[in-house]
């Protein structure tokens, strides 16, 4: 690991520790602390959502013309601005103003740091450098909101205002340290491609692998992600009869189970067909569906029905793990060159686009229909694999399976060892 990646690294833990920082008290805060409302708290929510999908799109053409850099350090600046006026602000206005400019800041800082993975790696080192992406990210999320949860308290405003003001500080400290990144120089034809930026979007949507990956994308972030804190929990609640506080130990065995089995599957999912590694997370996750629909239907005792719902989560986590080193790679090679940030800020507005209507449709449904929402979910779960399989048509075998194209292409006669085969656009 060069000190670019250890530094781009450092960035995610940074990010994410930001993030679990405040944003699980963003409700009490609005809603009790301000003394604003529950509607006013629902608002704030909602703008986070509505503020990364206005600008996702323009992320990342400014990323292809630009530099991921030069994108990261405003989105950073953004941020730091947002979670302090966020801190300090009394009325619903600035409430809300505050909250578009953390959102915004927030949704553009994971494709450019995506991005930038990807300009300091290798095809053979892409995989390890995502996961460890998403192992720093939960970790960072986890210690966040335990760090943040010891220091708020809902009767003094002040402790939320200095809960901001370090997050601030946070993002400022991080703009500091991506600055000294240096990524290595762009190749002339990389060049040329930024200059084609007018044309992104239409090379993109002309990527007929891409447009399968973005719906594939979107079934799992709808079918997992978007059901975490909304549907999955309501339906632990209502119908699993299980306590909050079981609640909360579900979702730590979710970031538990990540923690320890991401470097325990890599090897594992490098060595196989990437679209079959999402395959195989659709059916993982469907047999969690059928787990979680016995601890909320099955009529068995609250200690069977709590450990299968703390279960269904773990299972989760496992899936979590396998996709990490898949799909953000995945992306990269599909990507022309010079044209990643496009991509990787592409993927990012699908699953901000799920992960909004997740909640919006899950939630409802849990709570009223808890037999119905536990079999469609599980559909949407198989639906996964068959999605899977049908990408795995139309990716090229260096696309689908790096690994074995390179020792393919390092026993072809006239090359050398150790040579890569450069990812081919689909």
């Amino acid at each position: 690991m060069g000190a670019a990646m250890r530094r781009i690294h450092v960035g995610n833990a940074l990010s994410a520790f930001g993030l679990g920082f405040t944003v699980p008290y963003l409700y009490v805060y609005v809603a009790q602390v301000r003394d604003l409302g529950a509607a006013t708290a629902g608002l704030v929510l909602a703008v986070f959502a509505v503020a990364a999908l206005v600008v996702l799109p323009f992320a990342g053409r400014a990323i292809v013309r630009r530099g991921p850099l030069p994108v990261l350090l405003t989105a950073l600046v953004v941020a730091a601005a947002g979670a302090l006026s966020l801190g300090l602000a009394a009325t619903a206005v600035r409430v809300l103003v505050s909250a578009a400019l953390l959102g915004a800041g927030q949704a553009v800082m994971q494709p450019a740091l995506a991005t930038m993975i990807v300009d300091s790696s290798t095809t053979r080192t892409r995989s390890r450098a995502f996961a460890m992406q998403f192992f720093l990210q939960n970790l960072g999320l986890g210690v966040g909101g335990l760090i943040g949860g010891h220091l708020v308290d809902t009767t003094r405003a002040s402790s939320f205002t200095l809960l901001f003001a370090v997050e601030a500080a946070i993002f400022l400290l991080l703009a500091v340290i991506m600055a000294t990144v240096r990524i290595p120089h762009l190749p002339q034809a990389e060049a040329d491609a930024q200059r084609g930026g007018r044309s992104s979007w239409k090379q993109l949507l002309g990527n007929r692998a891409m447009v399968q990956l973005c719906v594939l994308g979107f079934v799992l972030f709808f079918a997992c992600y978007g059901q975490f804190e909304s549907g999955l929990s309501a339906y632990g609640v209502e119908a699993a009869g299980v306590s909050t506080s079981a609640l909360g130990t579900a979702l730590a065995a979710n970031t538990m189970v990540i923690v320890v089995a991401q470097f325990a599957v890599l090897k594992f999912v490098e060595r196989r067909r990437r679209s079959r590694v999402i395959a195989a997370v659709g059916l993982l996750w469907a047999v969690a569906w059928a787990i979680a629909g016995y601890a909320g239907l099955g009529h068995g005792s609250k200690t069977m029905a709590t450990a299968a719902f703390v279960s269904t989560y773990a299972l989760f986590g496992l899936g979590e793990a396998m996709l990490s080193p898949t799909l953000a790679p995945l992306v990269a090679d599909l990507a022309p060159s010079g044209m990643a940030g496009q991509y990787n800020s592409a993927f990012a507005l699908v699953k901000q686009l799920a992960l909004a209507v997740g909640p919006a449709v899950g939630g409802p449904l849990a709570a009223s229909l808890p037999a119905p929402y536990v079999v469609t979910f599980l559909l949407f779960s198989l639906g996964i694999t068959f999605l899977a399989v049908r990408l795995g048509r139309s990716l090229t075998p260096a696309q689908n399976h790096p690994s074995r194209s390179r020792v393919v292409a390092q026993g072809a006669p006239g090359r050398t060892d150790g040579l890569e085969v450069s990812p081919s656009c689909a």
